[in-house]
């Protein structure tokens, strides 16, 4: 029978091995940046360690098909078993312990795994409207549950909050045009890429033709919009939270600024952040945020 004392020690670990992956991984940003609150930090990091895991199944290039389905749908179990009683390991112990002392909607976490379930399932998307789909349950519920972590539950905060994350999630697919497509996958609407006159060949033979510029440059504008309409979640938010998201909008804009800078060749320049660009969007968002 586990005391008190002994879930707390199982507890303190599992988040002190969260906040270790978090901080390990590279994603344009740090993930536990040190604007965050530090009663929020462990709390921000048990919920990449969900995504992390999930994530990293889905894109396990040793695993089937039906094995990475199989893997999302027991973290997926182990989530429900772990929230009706008790937890099945020591990181889905301070997962629900996140989930319940900070009031957080479930149905988030479910629409982050059905995500990496379609990227197992589906590699092609046929138009905008399935590729926002696609955001809707990879992207957004992350904003969500940060705006939850902060006690802020408002449906214009959460649209606005929306247009950010779907931005952000269409940037890093500019920005991982040809990774993506060496593990199978192309975020192109396959009726922009006909509009275009753009073909999947062009992609295997790096070719950055006019058309394939004029494809990006249209894509880049379609998220510079988002990002000028998602910064009306700003005047909504204070202190750190706020400077955080700024930055981060900030982030997602520099990249979309070297896409343009590299004439719209995302195949052959990955436009990434450098240290010393992250610390100066730092600086800028601290002053005009």
């Amino acid at each position: 029978m586990k005391t008190k004392n002994s879930e707390n020690i199982l507890l303190k670990a599992a988040y002190d091995k969260a906040l270790k992956l978090a901080k390990s991984h590279y994603e344009n940003f740090p993930v536990v940046s040190f604007l965050i609150p530090g009663n929020l930090k462990k709390h921000i990091a048990i919920i990449y360690w969900f995504a992390r895991t999930a994530d990293d199944i889905a894109d396990e290039s040793e695993l089937s098909e039906g094995l990475k389905l199989e893997k999302l749908n027991e973290l997926e179990l182990n989530l429900n078993k772990s929230l009706r009683k008790d937890a099945v390991n020591e990181y889905f112990l301070a997962l629900v312990h996140t989930i319940k002392k900070c009031n957080l909607t479930v149905k988030y976490f479910s629409d982050l795994l059905c995500a990496f379930k379609q990227d197992v399932i589906k590699s092609r998307y046929k138009n905008y409207d399935e590729l926002l789909s696609y955001c809707q349950h990879s992207a957004n519920p992350v904003g969500r549950l940060i705006l939850e972590l902060f006690e802020i539950k408002d449906d214009n905060a959460y649209k606005y909050s929306d247009d950010i994350c779907t931005a952000l999630q269409l940037t890093n697919f500019l920005q991982d045009t040809m990774i993506d497509y060496k593990k199978g996958r192309i975020y192109y609407p396959q009726s922009e890429m006909k509009k275009f006159d753009f073909t999947e060949k062009s992609f295997e033979e790096k070719e950055n033709n006019h058309n394939f510029k004029q494809l990006v440059k249209f894509s880049v504008d379609r998220v510079q919009s988002l990002f000028d309409n998602g910064k009306n979640l700003l005047p909504m938010l204070k202190g750190r939270l706020k400077t955080e998201i700024g930055w981060t909008v900030s982030g997602g804009e520099e990249i979309l600024e070297q896409v343009r800078k590299n004439d719209y060749d995302v195949i052959n320049n990955r436009p990434k952040l450098s240290k010393f660009k992250m610390i100066s969007i730092i600086m800028k968002s601290g002053f005009n945020y």
